[in-house]
């Protein structure tokens, strides 16, 4: 059997089928992240995902982030795996890069699975490298798996191939969301008008992220909405001086509204897991103040942690899952919109989160397609 380049420009070559194993090997790109770790069962079984390999030089106790090894041919000309399953982390690869990677897969007889989370990356100002970088990924992989409808859709129109759909699954491990279940419970029992409290987080800042004409338009509604508390989260190195991404603009106009009293302003280090559920599971909305993107990983945690979600209407996010939305995007930005979602959400107009049992169910079904997609590849099948 043999691949199209597909306009790629890359040489083609047979690919040579491999024995079906009783568990597939699967090189993830990355296996570490929290959206990978939830593609396999519960119990652990389905198919094997090789670590993340170190960088050499890098220290074993180093948690910043290296570009992944496994994106290097020479890495896979050296190793064996049944499926090779791109998800992040080619940001800083070139078209070139992507090329030989692509001609490397193909030589060692290697199918591709792509998952196309992004169509528009978060990090980048400029879309071009991105769209360029998809260029060469979307039609050479010989199977394609997204997270919404929408996204598939735009991936049909863009390049003519269907991805299969499959949903996001669950973010917070599933013991933390039990417990924060029955926390809200009780606290939904047992307190009489208690605050009701709106998040946003200015993380360092992304070139997608946008949250300066958002807050002062959050002040004014939450004034109006009696016990309404606008908390507002930054990192250090966005809203300290000395930060390596400081934003003076954005900084002074959050600690001079925090100085009114308009907002309960909170500057910080990274979150650990631990601390950010237990913040993402204190409010009651978390509106995301992004101006492009496509998915969302925050949007599934806060959904696990039951804290409802405001999205903008870029991207699929409100394909993704239930959301309140207002219009946002690089051209436009609804500030009506944005009251009127909040208040919705105020008022209780806010789809029930899942469950643990239905994060269970959805994370066997997700395991399972993948599996068996991976299976079909490693037999031959494109």
């Amino acid at each position: 059997m043999s691949i199209s380049d597909a306009g790629t420009g890359l040489p083609v070559a047979p690919v040579v089928p491999r024995p079906r194993a009783t568990r597939v090997v699967v090189a993830s790109v990355p296996s570490g992240h929290v959206y990978v770790r939830h593609l396999a069962p519960e119990d652990g079984s389905g198919p094997h995902r090789l670590s993340d390999p170190r960088p050499a030089g890098v220290p074993a106790a180093s948690q910043q982030w290296w570009p992944p090894v496994m994106l290097d041919p020479r890495w896979i000309e050296t190793h064996d795996a049944d499926v090779f399953h791109l998800h992040f982390g080619f940001d800083a690869r070139t078209v070139p890069d992507l090329q030989d990677l692509v001609s490397a897969l193909r030589r060692r007889g290697v199918p591709l699975v792509f998952t196309v989370h992004d169509l528009r990356n978060p990090h980048h100002a400029d879309r071009r490298l991105h769209d360029a970088q998809l260029d060469v990924l979307v039609p050479a992989a010989d199977a394609l798996i997204t997270l919404t409808t929408g996204a598939a859709a735009e991936i049909r129109t863009r390049w003519g191939r269907d991805a299969v759909v499959l949903p996001h699954p669950h973010v917070v491990p599933l013991d933390v969301m039990r417990r924060t279940a029955a926390m809200r419970e009780v606290r939904r029992r047992g307190v009489r008008d208690r605050e009701f409290r709106v998040g946003i987080h200015v993380k360092s800042l992304r070139a997608g992220m946008h949250p300066h004409p958002l807050v002062p338009v959050l002040v004014e509604t939450l004034r109006d909405l009696p016990g309404a508390v606008l908390q507002v989260n930054g990192h250090r190195d966005v809203l300290e001086p000395d930060g390596a991404r400081y934003d003076e603009g954005l900084a002074t106009a959050l600690r001079s509204h925090a100085s009114r009293g308009d907002i309960d302003l909170r500057i910080h280090d990274f979150l650990d897991d631990d601390a950010l559920w237990a913040y993402l599971s204190s409010l009651d909305v978390s509106v995301l103040p992004y101006r492009f993107g496509t998915h969302s990983g925050w949007l599934e945690a806060c959904r696990d942690l039951g804290t409802a979600v405001v999205a903008p209407t870029c991207g699929y996010f409100a394909d993704q899952a239930p959301v309140l939305t207002y219009t946002h995007d690089e051209e436009r930005f609804s500030a009506a919109g944005l009251a009127d979602a909040v208040r919705a959400a105020y008022a209780g107009h806010v789809a029930p989160g899942p469950t643990v049992e239905d994060r269970r169910q959805q994370r066997a079904l997700v395991s399972a397609a993948h599996d068996e997609l991976y299976r079909s590849l490693a037999g031959g099948a494109r």
